[in-house]
């Protein structure tokens, strides 16, 4: 069943554009109907009052409404615009990026990454990647790789600058071209720190100390003219003579590595003989320092021998000697195979196993000499000598000789 149709309830007798008709005659919606509903509503967000109007509106006849429907078709294109004007000033920054914010062209401040919102027409973003490295290559002209050295030598110089975008507004406001300005102050630091150096020290072992002062000059310089850029690394790629002379240098690195080389043979064969020699030299110290105190205590040893035989001397002399005298035969004929025999005393002959004391006298080690008795008058007496200890024979000798004073002092009295 149709909204206007007889015995509909749910249309109430009316149109869906808020008229009431009463009957079943059903017009068509009135344009100047529908522009005064709107405009009451917009009057109503804004704060405008929307019954007066149109109270005003049916008080004041047809001429009212004309003036009414002209407002209304003001105020709708305002307020889309303005909300469309609302929405284009949203924007979204990515990760590793700055948005930079002019305001009448001037700059207002810097935005991180994240949804943001700015002033179309007002304001102005510019968005900069701040974690990209970017590469520059110098070195590839001629007039760009070909340096002065310090020893007025001429050197091939290629090298990489890495970088990347710090401040952004000093980017894109301070430096009219980033680009060239870094190449131009890259290449007055290498110049610079080239002409500082010799070409030896250049080609050789020097590249890398080299990259790292023209970073830190190009850095410096770089932030003297605020560009907003920094240095990540700088890398010297190839130092080297120019291709005229290219050959006689190479004649001359070949001659240093040999040189080098025989240094590193002088220095191992270095190492290996003075560990010998150091290890030599403490054994022979080590053996002087054995072979003195070893002397020392002979003499010390011999010196007290001689202080205690002269104490003994002065109590006994005449046993004194005779020890003496024995210990000397004994030390003489030690390591001799003669037998010395007394025979005037007896005329019997006498058999002795020669051949067998001599085998027994060099077992023992101890041999038994014959000797004659200094003291003796006849000369005929003989004493049996074994090899014993000095010291305690001219000890028990001393004792002896003291009891005999002791017994002559005793018959005297």
């Amino acid at each position: 069943m149709a909204w206007n149709e007889p015995g509909n309830s749910g249309g109430n007798g009316k149109s869906p554009w808020g008229n009431n008709n009463g009957g079943n005659n059903q017009e068509p919606p009135d344009l100047d109907e529908i522009l005064k509903n709107l405009n009451d509503k917009f009057s109503k967000i804004f704060g405008g009052k929307g019954g007066d109007n149109r109270k005003r509106a049916s008080n004041d006849g047809g001429s009212s409404s004309g003036g009414e429907i002209n407002k209304g078709l003001l105020i709708l294109p305002v307020i889309i615009g303005a909300i469309i004007w609302a929405l284009a000033g949203i924007y979204t920054v990515d990760q590793g990026k700055q948005a930079v914010i002019l305001q009448l062209g001037a700059y207002y401040n810097t935005q991180d990454a994240g949804l943001h919102w700015h002033a179309p027409i007002l304001q102005e973003y510019y968005i900069v990647d701040v974690s990209q490295i970017q590469s520059l290559n110098l070195g590839d002209r001629e007039s760009e790789a070909l340096m002065l050295t310090k020893d007025e030598n001429i050197v091939d110089i290629k090298m990489t600058v890495q970088f990347r975008i710090q401040e952004p507004e000093k980017f894109l406001f301070n430096v009219k071209e980033p680009g060239m300005v870094l190449k131009q102050v890259t290449e007055s630091a290498i110049r610079e720190i080239i002409g500082l150096n010799k070409m030896d020290y250049i080609i050789t072992g020097g590249r890398s100390e080299i990259a790292q002062k023209v970073q830190l000059l190009s850095q410096e310089i770089l932030d003297r003219y605020q560009s907003g850029l920094i240095i990540t690394n700088f890398v010297l790629r190839d130092a080297q003579p120019p291709e005229q002379v290219q050959h006689a240098f190479d004649d001359a690195v070949k001659a240093r590595e040999d040189r080098q080389k025989f240094i590193n043979q002088s220095q191992t064969y270095q190492n290996e003989i003075l560990p010998i020699a150091r290890g030599n030299a403490a054994k022979e110290i080590a053996e002087a320092e054995a072979y003195n105190e070893q002397v020392i205590s002979e003499a010390k040893g011999q010196a007290s021998r001689f202080t205690s035989i002269l104490k003994e001397y002065s109590l006994a002399k005449n046993v004194t000697r005779h020890r003496l005298y024995i210990d000397a035969i004994e030390s003489v004929f030690a390591n001799t195979s003669k037998v010395l025999i007394d025979n005037k005393s007896n005329n019997s002959l006498l058999y002795l196993p020669i051949d067998k004391l001599i085998a027994n006298n060099r077992n023992t080690n101890m041999p038994m000499i014959d000797t004659k008795d200094p003291s003796s008058a006849s000369g005929s007496e003989s004493m049996n000598v074994p090899r014993s200890n000095f010291s305690q024979d001219l000890l028990k000798s001393s004792r002896q000789a003291n009891s005999s004073r002791s017994r002559d002092s005793r018959e005297r009295r």
